[in-house]
């Protein structure tokens, strides 16, 4: 009878000590019989940012994309027969706001109370796979700036000898036609000059100064001024003590070149909005337009030189600002739905990394 009791108060023991261990871990960890969940530990509660109780008794594939579905119920059925998939899966979830977040989960059956359950813990992944994205990026840059500095370099040499000599033409001859040529040419070699001051930026020293973004993104605006009068301007502009350190020109170059781009955007009216406030150990500058969009198919093209989506454009514009972002350790995110505008998102060290 001792024996009965003791393995009674030992199993009951086991089940509490295994509660508070899930209860307490930092991971989301949710159990659930028949997809419906049984319990969610309070880190899970806090990361899918919803309370414990409006979790419970929910089917724990709402949490999963629609096209992900089969495939998440296919592995909880594996655990259950026991054939435990022993591989890390990414995922998207929705959390209980309605907002997305990347994860790695895993799934494995588990005893909970008299019932055979499934266990499936979730990690968040976002910051991994923004460093991923960032690290991509910069791999990315790096090899097209290879390529179009090698290729401006070669092709202005000869247009600068042809430039030479065509100014010696113009000593003999004065026909209008020279004229308009030396034009053009000097709109060429201007490109391929912008294009190797993208490309390859470390080429261009600048000192390292400190910037106050609000007082320049203000001057920047004021350059705006005559081409604002059918455009609403909203600027909310906070922390501004909070500078950064950087390449000022470079900096300045990239603001210009997103506020230009939002305003051309609108052809006829609309809404620039430019936020800067200070989060995380990083100033955040917002610049948000409502005009025409970028096709979702074409957002990943952003940032190559000469792809634009405007039929005079040449894309070095946004070359320089990825460029110069990415140079100073910093991030930048671009969100776009069609027909009703785009946001770029900097966020940017205080200080340079790597510089």
């Amino acid at each position: 009878m001792n024996q009965v009791l003791e393995s009674m108060e030992s199993k009951v023991n086991s089940e509490i000590m295994y509660s508070q261990i899930i209860e307490y871990s930092v991971e989301t960890i949710i159990i659930h019989v028949d997809h419906k969940v049984l319990y969610i530990n309070q880190s899970g509660a806090n990361f899918l940012r919803g309370p414990k109780e409006e979790f419970i008794g929910k089917n724990v594939l709402n949490f999963f994309q629609d096209d992900m579905k089969d495939m998440i119920r296919g592995r909880i059925q594996k655990a259950m027969a026991g054939n435990e998939p022993t591989n890390l899966i990414e995922q998207t979830v929705t959390r209980y706001d309605g907002t997305l977040v990347d994860v790695e989960l895993y799934c494995h059956p588990v005893q909970f109370g008299e019932r055979k359950a499934i266990q499936t813990v979730l990690r968040d992944i976002t910051v991994r796979k923004e460093t991923e994205k960032m690290l991509n990026d910069r791999q990315k840059l790096a090899s097209i700036g290879q390529i179009a500095a090698g290729i401006a370099h070669e092709v202005k040499n000869p247009l600068t000898s042809v430039k030479g000599f065509l100014q010696l033409l113009k000593e003999n001859n004065s026909h209008p036609y020279l004229f308009t040529m030396e034009s053009e040419l000097e709109k060429a070699i201007d490109t391929l000059q912008n294009l190797l001051q993208v490309s390859r930026p470390n080429l261009y020293e600048e000192q390292i100064v400190e910037i106050d973004v609000c007082k320049e993104l203000n001057s920047i605006v004021f350059l705006f001024q005559d081409k604002l009068y059918n455009v609403e301007l909203e600027m909310d502009i906070k922390d501004c003590r909070k500078h950064i350190y950087g390449k000022k020109n470079l900096y300045l170059k990239a603001f210009f070149n997103l506020i230009k781009n939002a305003i051309e955007s609108m052809p006829s009216k609309g809404k620039l909005r430019i936020e800067h406030y200070f989060q995380d150990d990083l100033v955040h500058v917002k610049i948000s337009d409502t005009g025409v969009g970028i096709p979702k198919d074409k957002l990943n093209l952003l940032g190559t030189p000469f792809y634009s989506s405007k039929s005079d454009g040449t894309g070095l514009g946004l070359t320089q600002v990825f460029t110069t972002i990415n140079d100073h350790g910093g991030q930048m995110t671009v969100n776009s739905v069609e027909g009703q505008g785009t946001t770029f998102h900097l966020k940017l060290p205080q200080f340079p990394v790597g510089m």
